[in-house]
């Protein structure tokens, strides 16, 4: 009987090991790239079809983030700081990427339609030293777009009569199949995306 409890201990606790392991590996995954099952699941739940068009006013959907990796970013061009900063720290992350800059793309998608048509995206975009694929759409096509990538955005009115646009902000690193991959805070410094983006280039 000690014997055969003995063995029980230790299988209990031979469990126990690989239940932590596992959820490190399920930790390490999430944060670098999906992958097997938690990682499939979590790259379902983020992303989809869309159809916007560009600052060019050219079409532009979901198809179109395949063949390069892109960072995927939600804002309005009226935005104060949070939009123009993330905007430019991805701009200057490419900078250091050297040669591989062109394996990355940026697109700013717009919660904010009714303001920002192509022409106002098209001259916020070369505010930015970086090619930059900024869209809209009716108010619909962006809501959908939002939904596929979870993201809350609403009006909230100023006593001025204008109004500014709460919204979450996630910086979306999408792989060359169109799969969502990783996520970046909007406060990430230039350093921060260019090291997150050789690794997963590498």
């Amino acid at each position: 009987m000690a014997g055969t409890r003995r063995y029980a201990l230790i299988a209990v606790a031979l469990a126990a090991l690989l239940v932590l392991t596992a959820g490190g590996l399920i930790a390490f995954v999430l944060r670098d790239r999906p992958q097997g099952v938690a990682g499939t699941m979590l790259a379902s739940v983020i992303g989809g079809p869309f159809q916007l068009v560009d600052q060019n006013g050219k079409p532009f959907t979901d198809a179109d983030l395949k063949g390069k990796w892109h960072l995927v970013f939600f804002g309005y061009t009226h935005c104060p700081d949070a939009c123009p900063t993330a905007l430019n720290e991805m701009a200057l992350a490419l900078d250091k990427l050297g040669e591989q800059r062109s394996s990355v793309g940026i697109v700013f998608i717009t919660v904010d339609p009714e303001r920002d048509t192509p022409d106002v995206l098209k001259s916020y975009a070369q505010s930015f030293d970086a090619p930059i694929e900024a869209l809209t759409g009716s108010a619909d096509d962006v809501a959908k777009a939002a939904r596929a990538y979870r993201v809350y955005y609403a009006r909230h009115p100023r006593e001025d009569g204008g109004y500014d646009m709460d919204h979450s902000a996630v910086i979306y690193v999408i792989d060359p199949q169109g799969r969502f991959t990783a996520t970046l805070t909007p406060d990430a410094s230039a350093d921060a995306i260019a090291a997150r983006l050789e690794k997963l280039l590498s």
